[in-house]
């Protein structure tokens, strides 16, 4: 990787680029190139549109010239990448589709979606290193980082714009799996509860149920039960933020491992299942395809520490 792009460059925004924000483009144009860095030479006027200065929501359209300047990397953020193509390496076994629109992962927990936050690695990250010769390579949508399962990469600027459109007008179908504390009652299917994000001091994220907060909607279904829990199928018609563990936590009965929303005790119950991780997975996603307009289904099985969990639990079910 070259440390210095040593010249500035003018940049023609085609149909395909436009509608991006430009701390977005820039990501993808300054590959290496820390974000910390990339709102700096926003902020300081060094990034240019059409000879004018802008601010890094500014959404790009088509015939734009962007000026980019010339911009040194740090030799140890080079080094930073080079510690992380193991990671990189492994994402290719979680590929569960590839076409020329799409990338669909089965999203391993503990990773995150995109670097940030103290993070120098996530998936979407990975994947441009993984796929150097891809010209564009953007999220959906997200999952939080403890969150395993599907999740939806565009490889076309149309493709996200088709994608986020059945996101926005609720055509695409989420199904995930979730071993939560207690059992569910069969009558509740629906939990409409509005949420409110709040961020700490800390800087951590919490969300709460608030009549201030924004309409929320998921749906439940009983999968499997237990004797201390129940397996639901969780499936979210709005996307906020931890709303499927906040609002399992709400119906009284919150999912098993979630460090933010969740019973030690129960957890405690679960020790003997091998169980470390929140238990909240991305099973399945149902959308049309933004090029074929087919109806395409995609699932992504469980991991190993899940499956094991589950088979713990049906062995303690079985009468002895």
């Amino acid at each position: 990787m070259k440390t210095e792009n040593p010249t500035v460059q003018i940049v023609a925004i085609s149909a395909d680029q436009a509608g991006q924000r430009i701390d977005n483009f820039l990501r993808t144009q300054l590959k290496g190139v820390p974000k910390s860095m990339i709102y700096r030479i926003v902020r300081k006027g060094e990034v240019r549109v059409n000879k004018k200065r802008i601010k890094p929501e500014y959404k790009l359209e088509e015939g734009d010239q962007v000026r980019i300047p010339p911009v040194r990397v740090a030799e140890r953020e080079d080094n930073a990448v080079s510690a992380k193509l193991d990671k990189v390496a492994a994402l290719e076994a979680y590929i569960l589709y590839e076409d020329d629109y799409l990338l669909i992962l089965n999203k391993p927990s503990g990773t995150a979606v995109h670097g940030g936050s103290g993070l120098s690695f996530g998936v979407i990250e990975g994947l441009r290193a993984l796929r150097p010769d891809a010209r564009f390579l953007e999220l959906v949508h997200r999952l939080d980082r403890d969150t395993s399962g599907v999740l939806l990469v565009a490889k076309k600027r149309s493709a996200l714009r088709s994608l986020h459109e059945q996101l926005r007008l609720k055509g695409m179908q989420k199904d995930y799996l979730a071993l939560v504390r207690g059992q569910w009652q069969s009558h509740c299917k629906v939990v409409q509860a509005p949420l409110l994000k709040n961020i700490l001091q800390s800087g951590e994220r919490i969300v709460r149920v608030n009549s201030e907060g924004k309409p929320s909607e998921t749906r439940f279904k009983v999968e499997e039960r237990f004797e201390h829990a129940t397996l639901v199928k969780a499936s979210p018609v709005t996307g906020r933020t931890h709303q499927i563990r906040v609002h399992a936590q709400h119906a009284g009965h919150p999912i098993a491992f979630d460090d933010r929303y969740g019973d030690r005790e129960f957890d405690q119950q679960l020790r003997g299942t091998g169980l470390k991780r929140l238990f909240l997975h991305a099973a399945a996603l149902r959308f049309e395809h933004p090029n074929t307009g087919e109806t395409v289904r995609i699932e992504a099985p469980l991991d190993t520490q899940l499956r094991y969990c589950l088979q713990m639990l049906r062995k303690d079910a079985k009468p002895q």
